[in-house]
């Protein structure tokens, strides 16, 4: 066995933010780099997810996901080589799925690591096209919004790891119309040009229900929600009756320090017998074989196409996602680790 550093970078929490996050709510620390324990391996980390959901976590707050502790690591989706094992069934040089990201090295429980092959397709994609974003979108689409060829569908985050998934699937799978909303010009042309999608708008550029009204004349179906706030409010009036919203984040106000009204048109779910509800990935999991033979195929022959932002160095790990509530990211943002 090669010998291991003796020592690891991690990041912990060290200040619940109050609204946006800064630098110093977290701290970059250096731990002694344990030999594996009974049942458990030693992993290299060599790519970390960074999350929208991962704000919540920040906060002490009951909710579906613990928080994250203070002056602890934080934790996440990984995608890294085995370098020491005292698990069976794994051996060093095998490549592993897990959920201790946010650090160079992790001690993972043998039960919490899933054997991915990079010949399939590169680690990276695990975390994001065929990973826990790439399900979100698979099962928020067609279980919870209960996708049916021919819907007109709208996606708010739409240039998202989520979002940009969602979309294309709509596409593949026979909608009418796909429309995006996303915060830049770049990605409006990103998503129209590379995505497929039938038209997209910056949201930015003027009312989401004026520019939403615009691009889909004849309303919409299905409304896909990661933003929340003025998007919901202006799908409730774009959509149809008998129209379904998945409703899977809110990174508009994630940051907010104040209660945030809801729409205030939500009388419009009555008379058009509106469909609203929560997506959570965690209740899916029984859809991943069909999910990964499906859109493994579709990027297989490159009808799904994906776009990844690649931040380098663990060091630059809060920057990342920092970067990620700013919507720098196009498509899954994720930090790749060199050392």
């Amino acid at each position: 066995m090669s010998a291991l550093p003796a020592t690891s970078r991690e990041w912990h929490l060290v200040s619940r933010p109050h609204g946006w996050p800064v630098a110093s709510d977290f701290a970059l620390r250096e731990v002694p780099v344990p030999q594996p324990a009974e049942g458990r391996i030693l992993v290299r980390n060599l790519h970390f997810s960074v999350d929208p959901y991962m704000r919540g976590r920040m906060n002490d707050v009951k909710s579906y996901v613990p928080p994250f502790k203070l002056d602890h690591p934080m934790d996440g989706g990984a995608v890294g080589e085995v370098v020491a094992s005292n698990a069976e069934g794994f051996a060093v040089g095998d490549h592993v799925l897990h959920g201790l990201g946010w650090r160079e090295y992790a001690h993972v429980p043998a039960q919490h690591a899933t054997k991915v092959d990079p010949e399939i397709a590169p680690l990276s994609t695990y975390l994001g096209v065929l990973g826990m974003p790439g399900l979100t979108a698979y099962a928020g689409l067609f279980e919870t919004a209960s996708f049916k060829e021919g819907d007109a569908v709208f996606v708010s985050g739409a240039a998202g790891a989520v979002g940009s998934q969602v979309g294309q699937l709509a596409r593949l799978k026979g909608a009418s119309r796909v429309i995006g909303s996303a915060g830049s010009d770049e990605k409006v042309k990103f998503l129209v040009e590379e995505l497929g999608f039938d038209a997209a708008f910056n949201y930015k550029d003027g009312p989401v229900k004026d520019q939403l009204r615009e691009a889909a004349p004849d309303g919409i179906d299905v409304y896909f929600d990661n933003v929340g706030g003025e998007h919901l409010e202006a799908a409730i009036s774009s959509l149809n009756v008998h129209g379904r919203a998945a409703i899977c984040g809110m990174i508009a106000q994630y940051n907010d320090t104040e209660p945030v009204p809801g729409p205030r048109n939500m009388a419009l779910i009555i008379g058009k017998r509106l469909r609203l509800q929560g997506v959570l990935v965690g209740d899916h999991y029984g859809l991943q074989d069909r999910f990964v033979q499906e859109v493994g195929g579709w990027l297989r022959s490159g009808e799904l196409k994906y776009r990844e932002t690649l931040v380098e160095g663990v060091e630059n790990g809060v920057e990342a996602f920092l970067g990620l509530l700013r919507g720098d990211n196009t498509g899954k943002m994720i930090v790749t680790l060199t050392r």
